[in-house]
């Protein structure tokens, strides 16, 4: 069931009905300033960092679902209603969300007036406008109130939700003209408020929150909005608010635009005060002078558009399938942006306190988005670096407002070493940018202990040569790339943390999937050992790898697929001698995708057994048989009930190293059938089933052993997202960036005609015309760069900055 369509030329959602299975939301925000926003305008707002600068207050996990947001209410004599359906419910005569490129626009129309907000955060701008338009499109004349409203979260969001006997005291405002400004904690040690404002005289307002929703109300029935009439509450203590009141008066076909600005201010420490407990207001009035017309609005949605145009032609593809092309074009580049600048902390299933920006998570989903912002992803790699130990272990979050480690979680994950040089590698073969390995960077975020971007890769390599167990196998610390198997926890505490607990010191449980992952990355490595001219340390690393692709083939492959551990006592996991988790999908993918049991068949047979056991027809299950109750021994992956997140569930993030794996033995056939399962354009069909966006990838779908089997959760925030972008764009339609050049290697269906890809590449922008006569998966005939033939699959650039054309025949 469908609960709205793709525009695909506007680059845009529709969704049709406010009641979605589940709130589906949009990103708006860029650089700074972020915001989430559902098709019902619910949400909440930050300045960098979801947890310690947060504007405005939400409610997860509450009754009704997605409490809170940018709520703009409508009187009409005596009946009120909102656009968006939520909070009031009223029956809306039409309803339409449109989520697009970082904005939003929500119509609702009742009674003959229609309103419809736009949503977006400008480009360079610390700032969410919010465009008002109202409209009368009876055919008699009409006198209409309209209100604002947000709910002022007091900056910590930790905080906010806990510490009440001090904050109930706290909360303070100031209101000067049609602006609202928020300065809890100002007078303190805080250089930053909010501001709330509208480009036109109210009639009235509210900062208090109990003076406009009244006491034993909700936000479905503010009394201060059924009265009609605001009440100028001003805010001491308790909870403090935003609310704007308009008169407006409509001729028959009549419209006005308001222009609604919610904005973030910081000062130098000299200049926070304007005269005595006066706020300096004038960087906010200078932005609000800015954003104070509908030309100004307009003018910065063009430029906002602009910028995702640009993103996006750096990929682009034509072929017969449509879903393929929204995915590839829009989609799913616009996801791998959005986790570029969220990681996992804020969504609607991350609630942006728990977590800060994970050295795992922030190096893959780099692969996602190098080739968009190269610039940025060099800083982001620079940062990751910089919270790591001079032993190669790293802290596995970091905060983005410090860009210090994280402690409340700390270190021990052994995989995360690893990922740096994936990421750093991604980034190097898309700008050929060298220099990076010579950027100083701190250890621990010290400035008195730093060293150059590769020695950090040296010691990334050299933590798993230093932390082999006792077959020979990477020691897999606190946990590997699955976060809940614990094979050094033994936890029997409730509430206890599975992943920074640690009851049984041990150097014994093995990870065979951070073996598969270390022949993965240390061909890279020893690439940017040679090319600094370090043969003795790529030497001594291609022994390394050699000997670990050999000792995995030894101690970690089952007969039929690769096992998944070796736990605490040496006992195996992911094995056909395990009565429940006898075989898991992770080693079977990054095994084969680093080449591991290519020449011998064992590859083959993991992918087979991969298909026989694990897939179902909504994706490849993480495990089989799922676990049925509690191992001490595991961890947190024996705690979810059959089918869910690890024990059984379809880990989105993960399908796609099958897909990556398949084109390596050349099946393309099964590798775009495994990509189509999970791809979000390709369920929109089961929304009602599948339940979140089907516009971006979900982290988890419910797997055969669960209830809901085919039910996604955790949306827009998962590795997910920048894995699947790698397996299609490089793996499945082959354009992949390597060092010297582009490189050209489809693993395609074979019933496939061919396609077109223009991509931008360190300047050029190459058009490439993919043909298939043959109709084979795999297999480069000829290639030609503007008529001239090449040797081999490798599109050198060019660098003239030109368009190219490129013929690439399979066969």
């Amino acid at each position: 069931m469908k609960f709205g369509s793709f525009d695909d030329q506007r680059k845009e959602y529709v969704i049709t009905t406010p009641q979605t299975p589940y709130p589906w939301i949009n990103y708006l925000g860029n650089e700074q300033f972020f915001g989430l926003i559902s098709n019902t305008a619910g949400g909440y707002t930050f300045y960098r960092d979801a947890r310690l600068r947060r504007l405005t207050r939400y409610r997860y996990n509450n009754v009704p679902l997605d409490s809170n947001g940018r709520y703009y209410y409508l009187y009409d004599g005596g009946d009120f209603w909102t656009p968006g359906w939520m909070p009031v419910k009223r029956d809306l005569d039409f309803y339409e969300c449109r989520h697009g490129l970082g904005y939003t626009s929500i119509t609702g129309e009742r009674n003959g007036i229609s309103v419809n907000m736009l949503a977006f955060v400008p480009m360079g701008e610390n700032i969410e406008v919010h465009k008002l338009t109202v409209k009368n499109t009876g055919t008699e004349a009409k006198s209409v109130k309209l209100f604002s409203f947000a709910e002022f979260c007091l900056w910590n969001a930790q905080d906010d939700m806990t510490n009440f006997q001090r904050n109930f005291s706290t909360g303070e405002v100031e209101v000067e003209g049609s602006v609202i400004y928020h300065k809890t904690e100002y007078r303190e040690r805080r250089n930053h408020y909010a501001y709330y404002s509208v480009n036109a005289p109210v009639a009235g307002f509210d900062t208090d929150r109990e003076s406009f929703i009244g006491l034993y109300n909700g936000t479905d029935a503010p009394q201060a909005v059924a009265a009609g009439q605001a009440t100028n509450s001003v805010a001491s203590g308790w909870s403090p608010i935003g609310s704007h009141q308009l008169d407006i008066d409509l001729a028959p076909g009549e419209e006005r635009s308001y222009i609604f600005v919610l904005g973030y201010a910081e000062l130098p420490e000299e200049d926070k005060w304007a005269a005595p407990s006066v706020i300096n207001k004038a960087p906010a009035l200078e932005v609000l002078s800015r954003f104070s017309t509908d030309e100004a609005v307009d003018a910065a949605l063009k430029e906002l558009a602009a910028h995702w145009d640009s993103l996006l032609s750096k990929y682009q593809i034509d072929s017969g399938d449509e879903k393929l092309n929204r995915m590839v074009n829009i989609w799913n580049p616009y996801q791998c942006m959005v986790t570029f600048n969220m990681s996992r902390s804020a969504s609607y299933f991350e609630s942006g306190i728990g977590r800060g920006m994970g050295f795992r998570d922030s190096n893959q989903d780099l692969l996602g988005f190098v080739h968009q912002i190269p610039e940025r992803a060099r800083e982001r790699i620079l940062d990751i670096a910089a919270t790591q130990f001079e032993d190669g272990s790293a802290y596995h979050q970091y905060q983005p407002l410090t860009k210090k480690g994280n402690n409340e979680v700390g270190t021990g994950f052994n995989d995360d070493p690893l990922w740096l040089i994936v990421g750093t590698a991604a980034y190097i073969k898309e700008t050929g940018d060298f220099s990076i390995l010579d950027e100083r960077v701190t250890f621990d975020s010290n400035p008195d202990n730093a060293a150059t971007l590769f020695q950090h890769l040296k010691v990334s390599f050299e933590h798993v040569t230093n932390n082999l167990g006792p077959h020979g196998l990477p020691l897999i610390g606190r946990a590997d790339w699955n976060d809940c198997l614990n094979l050094n926890c033994f936890s029997k505490e409730p509430g206890e943390s599975f992943q920074t607990t640690a009851n049984i010191e041990g150097r014994v449980a093995e990870s065979v999937f951070i073996a598969g992952l270390f022949v993965f990355a240390g061909p890279d490595y020893v690439s940017l050992c040679r090319t600094r001219g370090e043969n003795e340390l790529a030497d001594a690393a291609e022994k390394a790898v050699a000997a670990m692709t050999e000792t995995t083939l030894t101690h970690g492959f089952d007969g039929d697929w690769f096992l998944r551990a070796y736990d605490h006592y040496g006992e195996k996991i992911g094995s056909k001698e395990n009565e429940e988790g006898q075989i898991f999908i992770e080693p079977q993918g990054m095994c084969v995708m680093a080449g591991i049991g290519v020449e011998d068949g064992s590859a083959a047979k993991a992918l087979a057994s991969t298909q026989e056991r694990l897939d179902t027809k909504y994706g490849i299950v993480l495990q089989q048989p799922a676990y049925s109750k509690y191992y001490l021994n595991l961890g947190e992956i024996s705690t979810y009930p059959p089918g869910y997140k690890e024990n059984a569930g379809i880990f989105c993030h993960n399908n796609p190293w099958i897909m990556i794996a398949e084109t390596v033995l050349g099946n393309g056939d099964r590798a775009f059938e495994v990509y189509a399962k999970i791809a979000p354009a390709y369920l929109e069909e089961i929304s009602d089933i599948h339940r979140t966006e089907p516009y971006v990838y979900s982290q988890m779908i419910a797997g055969r052993d669960a209830v809901r089997h085919g039910e996604a959760k955790n949306s827009w925030l998962t590795g997910t997202a920048a894995w699947n972008y790698v397996a299609i764009t490089q793996s499945i339609l082959g354009i992949q960036p390597d060092y010297t050049g582009l490189k050209v290697d489809p693993c395609i269906p074979s019933e496939w005609d061919g396609f077109r890809i223009t991509r931008v590449f360190r300047g050029d922008t190459y058009v490439i015309d993919i043909q298939n006569p043959n109709h084979v998966s795999k297999g480069v005939a000829s290639l030609t760069l503007d008529g001239a033939p090449v040797e081999g699959n490798v599109i050198k650039p060019v660098m003239d900055g030109g368009e190219h054309q490129v013929v690439v025949v399979l066969g």
